[in-house]
């Protein structure tokens, strides 16, 4: 009886650890090879460096409600198989974005498996909204 509780709080906090683990690994917070910029710092790079590409990885009809003027329009879903779009842009910082920062994570993380210098905008298009970003509708 005692093992079984031993053995039971032992996988408890195993998991625990494992959510925790993934909750940091899927914000970007640990094991990214990228930086990870707020809205604030994102928006003076788009206003004053020439040097970025603009990439947004949410959907059709998330981009259509509004975007960033001059932004690629690749759904993080098609990254992958799109990502010889970008080869030209290879040697540019790729500012990438989302609706609220988790999806562009997970394309930062693509990108510089690639050989990309990608930089994840913290609170996507929400926060660069709340940062005065200027956004267009298609």
């Amino acid at each position: 009886m005692k093992n079984d509780k031993k053995l039971t709080d032992m996988l408890y906090w195993a998991a625990l650890a494992g959510l925790i683990f993934w909750f940091a690994y899927s914000k970007g917070w640990i094991l990214a090879n990228f930086v990870s910029v707020d809205a604030q710092t994102a928006v003076v790079m788009i206003e004053s460096d020439d040097n970025v590409t603009l990439l947004d990885v949410r959907t059709l009809p998330e981009y259509k409600e509004g975007h960033l003027e001059g932004a690629t329009l690749i759904p993080l879903q098609q990254l992958d198989s799109r990502i010889d779009t970008l080869t030209e842009k290879k040697n540019t910082k790729i500012l990438v974005y989302c609706e609220s920062g988790n999806r562009s994570v997970a394309a930062s993380r693509i990108l510089e498996k690639h050989g990309f210098t990608p930089v994840n905008v913290k609170g996507g298009i929400q926060a660069l909204k709340s940062a005065g970003a200027e956004i267009i509708r298609q």
